[in-house]
């Protein structure tokens, strides 16, 4: 049997009434952005790679609002969210339920060693670039929670 992240068994395991499918749960994921383009583009990416996209929203407010009524499994939110910064939404959404709340990664079109200070001082899991985003990516940030940020 095979195990993801998630802890949802995936393969086919005997049941007392023969062989049971089981399914990964798929992860439910919130995107914050500014960009009207880049909030298409991403949720039409991560469906298609299974991602279960649940909300999507441009602004801090929004945002906060959004994972309070969603509970995603994790928050994906731009560095800079127009004249706002996804830094300080990253820790509102820390500061609202701490440990119940879907982890954040940031992601950005800037490269990771420009941000490097600020996000590892920020409670986010980690960094994705925007080039880089897909479900493995989210996958493996998402796995590396309680190793190290």
């Amino acid at each position: 049997m095979t195990w993801v992240l998630a802890g949802m068994p995936t393969g086919r395991v005997r049941g007392h009434n023969g062989v049971v499918e089981l399914l990964a749960k798929p992860i439910r994921v919130v995107i914050v952005d500014d960009n009207p383009e880049f909030l298409d583009s991403a949720r039409r990416l991560l469906e298609h790679q299974g991602v279960c996209v649940v909300g999507m929203a441009s602004t801090n407010a929004d945002a906060l609002r959004s994972v309070q009524e969603l509970r995603p499994d994790v928050t994906l939110v731009d560095v800079n969210i127009g004249e706002e910064s996804g830094f300080d939404l990253a820790e509102a959404l820390h500061e609202i339920d701490g440990a119940a709340t879907a982890p954040v990664i940031l992601i950005s079109t800037h490269a990771e060693p420009d941000l490097t200070d600020m996000i590892e001082t920020s409670p986010a899991i980690g960094f994705l670039a925007k080039s880089a985003l897909s479900v493995s990516a989210i996958r493996a940030a998402l796995g590396r929670v309680g190793k190290s940020k």
